[in-house]
């Protein structure tokens, strides 16, 4: 259904009621019923190629309408200043001038965020700016399309230098074959107030907070965070919400991540008004953290239930979930990850798409339960559906087993984990089946603990009848 959205760009994930207002007259002229929320805090709209000419009557919105082009919606942690922990000089105002020097649609996923918060994931984004110690001064990690690995920007970025120096790489990235080479084209091309980096970035591990319900910033004002579970947003409260929050002087309305929304600054003297309003609207604020915590595609219904099912598992096993955060992706489409585990769903073989296949999935786990290390762990591969609760319950003990430890302390106590996965396998490039040498294969009649180098070399694929050299290791 992804390819039937039509994506509206919120810059920062941060608009005011008056602009929530102008999209719900959108899509109440695309006689919608509701609205999603995207992962790069943005809003998606179901569409059909017959409503580009209404989305053309709203010219003030940024939107993907022009089909050669692709762009990016820019992420922000603007959502976590003021209510979550931050680094002392990175404040909303700072976050809303940076973004407002943007005056062009980025083709590049940027994000701009503070290390010290974790709501807004650091690095699921191309250009990656991240707060320094210094005061307007910004690391920059890049992950560009053409480069294997993630590298630093060898200077730290001066905070209104950063929508310069973005616009600057999006033209001439492609000429740069490593970091060194892209510095210095920067250089000869634009003027930057530039710092040395004095010491490596540290990000240090904080559990995933509860984001929703109503909570107090200082004595006199409030902040709300609300979730829907479907991530289906109904456009009749949402309007009515956005008069509120006008006829209240709440400036600002914030979309985070999690296909949920943040409304800071609510005054103290409109907190008891606002619970009125949303209890007699039946909105429930305060779902469990093992619902908050999770990152599915837009509109895909087999994801949402999926994490309905196992959701519903750990509910019944009575299991703690809080810090951890689950995704959920189809194998291949997304490396950019950002949670704690991640369930991989694998792709259908071309060759039995005729057939009714249960799926079967990968289970992922971040190293060291850090989202930000960048590194994925296989826990399991090529699992059955009704497996994924235990293996995440698993899971879920080893991560309260090493939280609050060192990096090394984890290392260390992972000689002690047994971990349920394969020993050697190996993976046929054509249709993904796969060959684990502590099974064999008993209709090949290859038995159980033989190596892979062992088969005879005329084996082939039982799916696809791939030769024996179609098979690669697999990334354990």
């Amino acid at each position: 259904m992804n390819n039937d959205l039509q994506r509206i760009f919120i810059k920062g994930g941060v608009l005011s009621p008056g602009e929530l207002k102008q999209i719900i007259e959108l899509a109440e002229a695309l006689q919608l019923k509701e609205i999603f929320f995207g992962s790069r805090q943005d809003i998606n709209l179901p569409f059909k190629e017959s409503d580009r000419d209404i989305l053309k009557q709203f010219p003030d919105l940024t939107m993907d309408i022009v089909s050669e082009e692709s762009y990016q919606n820019i992420v922000c942690s603007y959502v976590s200043a003021d209510i979550f922990q931050n680094t002392p000089w990175v404040n909303g105002v700072k976050y809303l001038y940076i973004l407002e020097n943007f005056r062009y649609n980025p083709k590049l996923k940027i994000n701009i965020t503070d290390p010290q918060q974790q709501l807004v994931p650091l690095f699921s984004g191309e250009l990656n700016f991240i707060a320094s110690e210094h005061e307007d001064y910004w690391y920059l990690n890049l992950k560009l399309p053409h480069w294997k690995e993630s590298v630093y920007y060898p200077v730290l970025i001066f905070s209104y230098d950063i929508h310069k120096i973005s616009k600057e790489i999006e033209e001439i990235y492609k000429d740069a074959d490593d970091v060194e080479e892209l510095f210095d084209l920067i250089n000869a091309n634009i003027q930057t107030n530039n710092r040395t980096i004095e010491k490596k970035l540290q990000v240090t591990y904080e559990p995933f907070p509860y984001y929703e319900g109503m909570n107090s910033i200082g004595n006199n004002r409030y902040w709300l965070g609300l979730y829907w579970r479907n991530n289906k947003y109904d456009l009749s409260f949402l309007k009515e919400f956005s008069e509120f929050c006008l006829d209240h002087k709440v400036g600002k309305i914030c979309i985070t991540p999690w296909k949920s929304f943040i409304v800071k600054g609510i005054y103290k003297e409109d907190k008891l008004t606002l619970e009125k309003f949303l209890g007699k609207r039946g909105i429930n604020v305060r779902h469990s953290s093992l619902e908050l915590n999770w990152h599915i595609p837009v509109a895909d219904k087999d994801a949402l239930e999926l994490k309905e099912f196992i959701v519903k598992s750990f509910d019944q096993n009575d299991i703690s979930t809080y810090g951890m955060t689950f995704g959920i992706s189809n194998h291949g489409d997304n490396k950019a990850y950002f949670t704690t585990a991640m369930v991989e769903k694998n792709k259908t073989p071309d060759i039995v798409k005729d057939f009714i296949v249960r799926p079967t999935f990968n289970v992922l786990y971040s190293k060291n339960f850090d989202p930000n290390s960048q590194k994925y762990i296989v826990y399991a591969q090529d699992v059955d559906k009704i497996e994924l609760p235990g293996l995440l319950m698993e899971l879920s003990r080893m991560y309260f087993d090493q939280l609050g430890d060192t990096a090394e302390e984890t290392d260390a106590k992972k000689t002690k984990i047994e971990v349920p996965v394969l020993s050697e396998v190996y993976q046929c490039t054509d249709c993904l089946s796969v060959y684990d040498s502590a099974y064999g294969d008993i209709e090949a009649n290859i038995a159980p603990n033989t190596s892979f180098e062992e088969l005879p070399e005329d084996y082939s694929c039982p799916v696809c009848e791939g030769a024996k050299t179609l098979f690669e290791k697999a990334s354990i």
